[in-house]
Order: structure tokens, then sequence, then C-alpha cells
């Protein structure tokens, strides 16, 4: 399907063909956001040529999830590219979400679904664990679940390095890696300068997301929206994943993308030149520096017990 107010690139290697702007699936679960609201936002978007969508098993108690569900009947789900998130680190809690985002989603097949916030150096070791995360998405791809796998995180380009380097180690590779792309990032812990260009040489499909920190950003009074969304636009992103929960929100992508023109390096100089003191320290990008953003550290037990052979190791009280 074409549209021609969307742009359409490539994940990678894998062949599918995506929009340039996702849609974020937190969102569609805010309390400000009433359930037909967020139905009327999906399909308008999907009308209109956003065929990637976003979502994740913890966002908003399955709010979200149940929404897109909802959203995606009637012959919607057809037409998308449909990602969500897991946290489970354990084989059997993976497998537990995995099932659960299935049935909230009204889906038998999940077309991406990505080990969520890779935040900590031992969050890889606990999902290539032979009774880890990893296998129970495998399993799940061999049986139809799921066609892609992949994995996000905001905190540390050195985390998703070792990620990287761990499945690599494993003869396993990814198919998609979502991180944080924006002007502030450019400056400090930088995503797109340490992740990207390893991710573009293994033709990993780049997903962007926090482009406007959940408009934390646009607090500096540096940028405008439009120029957070194009600086993201213009680094090899397959998909620029936003978050939308007004009909206005949504115009404002639409407008990104026919407003977009590649910009030359001195162009892109200057707009990082905006944003280079007050990122400086990360103030703007509390997801790096704070705990604030780790859903998954206010809910260990959204993780999962420990591998067996772990607990194996422990002396005995």
């Amino acid at each position: 399907m074409t549209h021609s107010e969307m742009l359409y690139r490539e994940l990678g290697i894998t062949g599918e063909r995506v929009s340039a702007i996702g849609l974020g699936g937190w969102h569609l679960g805010l309390k400000h956001v009433d359930e037909s609201l967020a139905i009327r936002i999906v399909r308008t978007a999907v009308d209109r040529g956003i065929n990637f969508m976003d979502n994740s098993w913890d966002y908003n108690d399955g709010t979200s999830e149940i929404r897109m569900g909802r959203a995606l009947r009637e012959g919607y789900r057809d037409k998308v590219f449909l990602m969500t998130k897991i946290d489970g680190r354990s084989k059997a809690e993976a497998t537990r979400q995995l099932d659960e985002s299935l049935r909230r989603l009204q889906a038998d097949r999940i077309d991406l679904v990505q080990h969520h916030e890779i935040i900590r150096f031992e969050d890889p070791h606990r999902i290539f664990d032979e009774e880890g995360a990893n296998a129970a998405l495998v399993e799940a791809r061999q049986a139809g679940k799921l066609r892609y796998i992949g994995f996000t995180g905001h905190k540390d380009p050195r985390v998703h390095l070792h990620m990287l380097e761990l499945a690599r180690e494993r003869s396993f590779k990814f198919d998609a890696v979502q991180m944080p792309l924006n002007v502030m990032d450019a400056h400090y812990r930088s995503f797109a300068h340490l992740v990207v260009p390893e991710l573009v040489k293994q033709g990993v499909g780049i997903l962007a997301m926090k482009t406007m920190g959940n408009g934390i950003i646009l607090r500096s009074r540096t940028v405008s929206a439009i120029e957070c969304l194009h600086y993201a636009l213009n680094l090899p992103t397959s998909v620029v994943i936003t978050g939308i929960d007004s009909m206005d929100v949504l115009e404002q992508a639409f407008e990104a993308v026919r407003s977009f023109r590649p910009m030359s390096e001195s162009e892109t100089a200057m707009l990082l030149a905006k944003t280079a003191r007050a990122a400086m320290g990360g103030e703007f990008e509390p997801f790096k520096t704070t705990s604030i953003f780790d859903a998954t550290a206010s809910h260990p037990e959204w993780l999962g017990a420990e591998s067996p052979r772990v607990q194996q190791l422990m002396p005995s009280s």
C-alpha cells in the first residue's frame, strides 16, 4: 500500500516495508485518552499510511495493548506491522507475558517482539541463559507466534553493545533494536554515535524512540517538535516511534514527514549546536540519568526468577 503522506523504509535486512513514523502505544492508555479516542488515533493513522504499531506488555497495566487490539479489528490488523515488548528475563515469564500480549492484542501472531528495558549489564546474560527469555522467543517464532526478535533500552549505549556482543557470541542476530535518538543524545552518552553505526554494519533495523523525551526535551526551549522528528528521520532509522495522544499530535507527525528533507552535515551541525549546552550532563534525558523511566526497577517481579542454574550456585542458608 502506498500513501503520499508517508515515507516508507526497509526494516534492516528483513525486507519488511515500514512507515518512517511509528505510532507509540504507551500514550494510547493514558488517563486523559479515552478508548474511543485511542481507537480513532490508531485507525486514522493507519488510514493515512502509518503501518508500524509500537506497544508493550507493561504499558498502562495492559490498557495500551487492549485498546490497540480493539482498534486493529475490522480488517486493520492486516494493514499494520505490529510490535510489542516483554519484560520477562526468564523463559517462563517471557512465555507468560507473550501469551498475554497475544490475547490482549487479539492476534495469533505479532510481527516483532522485543526484549524490553535492556538497561543493566546483567540483562543480556539473563536473557541468553539456557532458561532465559530469548529461548522463549525463539520457540515462539518456531511456533508461528511471532516473526522477528529485537530488544530495546534507554539507559546506556554500552549496554546495547554488550547485548549485541553476547548475541554474536551465541550466533544469534537481532532483527531490530530500539533506542533513544534525539537532539540531546548526540551530545551525551550517545546511542547515535556508538550503537547506530554497529547496527548499520549488521543490517539491523533501527527504531528511534524518545525523540522528544516524553516532551522533556521541548522544555529546554532550544528546538521545536518538528525539528526533533526531522533529526531522528535524518538518521539511518527504519522507524521513528512517536507518542500520539491527540489528533493534533497525529497531524504534527504527518507534518514532520511532509516537510522532511534529508539534512546536510552542516545543517545537522547547526541544529545540534542549538542543544549542545542544554544537553551536557543529561538533564533533559532523565531516562539515562535517573530511574524514573525504569518500569522494571519499580516492578522487579516482571523480570521473573533467576535461572535455576544460577540459583544452584548460591550457598544454602
